[in-house]
């Protein structure tokens, strides 16, 4: 059992990693530090803004009645400079009420000069269908003047620290998938790894075989998260035990995080992962992940994930063997494919629940890996 005098010890050593400072900002103060760029918000915690006009109409509504409003999280920077880590949907709320907010990402996007047109205000229903331009500059004036609570991170705040602050407060509230919070929230430690894996999620290969994501999961940078499931499961898949989410976050942190030695080179990663959507994209293309229709005798578009995974993975053994530019080679490899995801044994090991789990997950990835290795070995 941990003796209580070591674990008082060990929160006070974390303590002593923290440097922070509480400053009342009035909104006002917030939209110059924005339009001045020092308040910054990075482009891939930017495209997190996800709330709707009415939830944006009713924070305005909650400023103009005086309601108290959580606080926000910045970190300082060199230069005197604040990076916002938590209050995205109220700072942008307030940016678009003024017509500061560029979010090209919404649909519809919102333009620089686009100004919140106030909806679904249930308090002061007098509010509905009245912009910033159309209020009375009495109630202008008190949404300048409203303030809010800024906690600083100082710059001497130890980075990983500051890291594991962004993911507890960015793992409730507003919900965000898995991987915003990875990609946001690791660029604290380093962004070389984070802009890896956005750089090769829009390779064109890569691209064309998973065509069948909608829109909506590519918001939610789901491409991107396939990516980096691609090199955790090729490098580290013995370390899966649990949770997919955990098991990515780790492998995420640790090839980051400049004060860990996990392998990983760059150069190498990239031409295996290259290789390996050209011979897709090559023979199966936008069927690549797709999966077998109701008759159980053709492919039919769509996209799952278990197939990502045993395909993905499961040609490893044989890359080295294939070349896309071959023209009749990739034709017998997409008949391989075709072959793997119509067999009954795959396709009972690829459906159904309880799959995401190291069992099921070994016994899709070695059935593929025996296929092809029996084709092109």
């Amino acid at each position: 059992m941990v003796d209580a005098v070591d674990i008082i010890a060990a929160i006070g050593a974390s303590l002593k990693q923290a440097s922070t400072r509480a400053l009342d900002v009035s909104l006002n103060e917030i939209l110059d530090m924005a339009q001045n760029e020092e308040l910054e918000i990075s482009p891939d915690y930017q495209r997190l803004f996800r709330w709707t006009e009415g939830q944006q109409s009713r924070f305005v509504e909650s400023l103009l009645l005086e309601i108290p409003v959580p606080p926000i999280f910045v970190i300082e920077e060199e230069g005197g400079k604040y990076q916002l880590i938590d209050g995205l949907q109220r700072i942008s709320s307030y940016l678009h009420l003024r017509g500061a907010l560029d979010a090209p990402h919404l649909d519809p996007p919102i333009a620089l000069g686009q100004k919140l047109t106030l909806s679904d205000c249930d308090m002061v229903l007098e509010l509905n269908g009245l912009a910033y331009d159309d209020l009375p500059t009495s109630l202008q004036i008190r949404l300048k003047r409203a303030f809010i609570r800024m906690e600083v991170i100082r710059k001497e705040t130890d980075p990983r620290f500051k890291y594991h602050m962004f993911k507890r407060l960015n793992t409730g509230g507003e919900r965000l998938s898995d991987q915003q919070v990875r990609n946001a929230s690791i660029r604290l430690l380093d962004n070389v790894f984070p802009n890896f894996l956005i750089e090769l999620s829009e390779e064109e290969s890569f691209k064309s075989c998973t065509t069948a994501l909608t829109q909506e999961r590519r918001l939610t940078a789901f491409d991107q998260e396939l990516v980096l499931r691609f090199f955790a499961l090729k490098n580290v898949r013995d370390r899966f035990k649990h949770e997919v989410a955990d098991f990515l976050t780790d492998y995420m942190e640790k090839v980051a995080d400049p004060a860990c030695v996990e392998p990983f080179d760059m150069s190498a990663e990239r031409t295996v992962f290259t290789k390996t959507f050209d011979v897709l994209a090559a023979s199966l293309g936008e069927f690549s992940f797709s999966f077998a229709n109701k008759k159980k005798d053709e492919l039919s578009a769509g996209f799952s994930i278990y197939h990502y995974e045993a395909i993905t993975v499961g040609i490893q053994p044989v890359l080295r063997n294939l070349d896309p530019s071959n023209a009749a080679q990739m034709e017998r490899l997409k008949d391989t494919l075709k072959a793997i995801k119509l067999s009954p044994d795959f396709m009972r090991i690829t459906s159904g629940g309880g799959r995401n789990s190291p069992g099921p997950l070994r016994d899709r990835i070695a059935f593929a890996e025996d296929r092809l290795s029996h084709a092109f070995g």
